[in-house]
């Protein structure tokens, strides 16, 4: 009995053999399973340009947000609640700008990471972390804007430092917290194999559920505040009879730039995101053409991320009245002691002069009533 069924399987075995279609499915998942070299894309096409872009954005950024926090301090100090977002964003930008130079040599050196594994994950951890943070921040500018433009007479004892400080805190801690798993991630395992940090590669089901949640969470919920609170406040000041037309005109302006900029900015970046978590549940689509095709313009799209950065100080910080008059202040008075000192050199001077010229009348006097007797 036990030989008859031995038979019956080996013919089974060996159908199962003959059968194309079986053949071909196990082949192609020995060799989905085997570990197939990676796809190395062509890391000479985004270097020039993502050298170029981090370069630009860390010296035109780096010196505004340095200004900015001082100006923004300033705001604190006197009390003003939009003045605790405007600093929370220029230092988290700051921050986020530290983190450029180690980018910008890793893409020069031909996507090599110099350094150990630890400093990708840090690196990452503050990159990706405060990209998100300025996001949420420029939610709460524009949400706080609103309330005091369309809500200025209820929102008197609502709007209060505290509660900003709390709101700032929030948002940073819940951030940090929800990317604690790019320690775990093995994409910044820089130290072994090719030296890649944080390179996209072949999908997991942690990264896709990562991308979906920060194209819902860090992209589209917040494009939805800014258009609807930007878009409440621009129809409140159009409609008050008390402003001048060109006050409308620059509140209309900037409330478009706020939301251009978010797009520019941010759009392309967690598009690829969202395109790269679908193809996840396509594997026929997970190839090397589909990688390599979209790998430069992934790259690229991360840069442009960074130009919010050097943009966010002359978008609100110079759109807020109270941190306008404070520079002028600054200005004037650096204008004051630059135009002081010449003054007061050219005082010295002609005191001096005056005294020589004294002195030499004096010697002149006495010689003459020397020569008088």
């Amino acid at each position: 009995m036990n030989t008859f069924y031995r038979f019956q399987e080996t013919i089974q075995l060996n159908d199962t053999m003959h059968d194309p279609t079986v053949t071909q499915t196990s082949v192609a998942a020995i060799n989905w399973s085997t570990d197939a070299p990676p796809c190395t894309p062509n890391y000479e096409e985004d270097r020039v340009p993502l050298v170029v872009l981090y370069s630009v954005v860390l010296v035109i950024g780096l010196p505004a947000n340095i200004v900015t926090v001082y100006l923004t301090f300033l705001q604190v100090r006197r009390k003003n609640v939009l003045g605790i977002y405007l600093l929370s964003l220029s230092v988290c930008d700051l921050m986020y700008l530290c983190t450029l130079p180690m980018w910008a040599n890793y893409v020069n050196a031909g996507h090599q990471w110099r350094w150990s594994s630890m400093a990708c994950k840090v690196t990452g951890y503050f990159f990706f972390n405060n990209m998100y943070i300025s996001i949420f921040l420029l939610c709460c500018v524009s949400s706080d804007r609103y309330v005091a433009v369309v809500y200025a007479v209820e929102s008197r004892g609502l709007r209060r430092q505290r509660l900003a400080v709390a709101v700032t805190v929030a948002i940073v801690l819940v951030v940090f917290v929800g990317h604690v798993p790019v320690f775990t991630m093995p994409e910044g395992d820089a130290a072994e194999g090719q030296r890649r940090c944080f390179e996209p590669g072949k999908g997991t089901s942690t990264v896709t559920g990562f991308n979906y949640a920060r194209f819902v969470i860090g992209f589209l919920f917040p494009l939805v505040v800014l258009v609807v609170t930007n878009r409440a406040i621009l129809a409140n000041v159009q409609a008050s009879t008390g402003l001048r037309q060109c006050q409308k005109e620059r509140v209309r302006y900037l409330a478009f730039a706020v939301v251009v900029l978010f797009l520019v900015c941010f759009a392309p970046y967690h598009v690829i995101l969202l395109l790269r978590a679908v193809t996840f549940h396509f594997p026929e689509l997970q190839n090397c053409h589909f990688q390599e095709s979209l790998y430069t313009p992934y790259t690229i799209s991360l840069g442009l991320s960074t130009f919010n950065s050097a943009i966010n100080p002359i978008l609100y910080v110079l759109s807020s009245d109270n941190i306008r008059k404070e520079l002028r202040r600054g200005l004037a008075g650096l204008r004051g002691r630059a135009t002081l000192r010449p003054r007061s050199t050219d005082s010295s001077q002609h005191k001096m002069h005056n005294s020589k010229n004294s002195s030499e009348v004096a010697a002149a006097t006495q010689e003459g009533e020397k020569h008088g007797r």
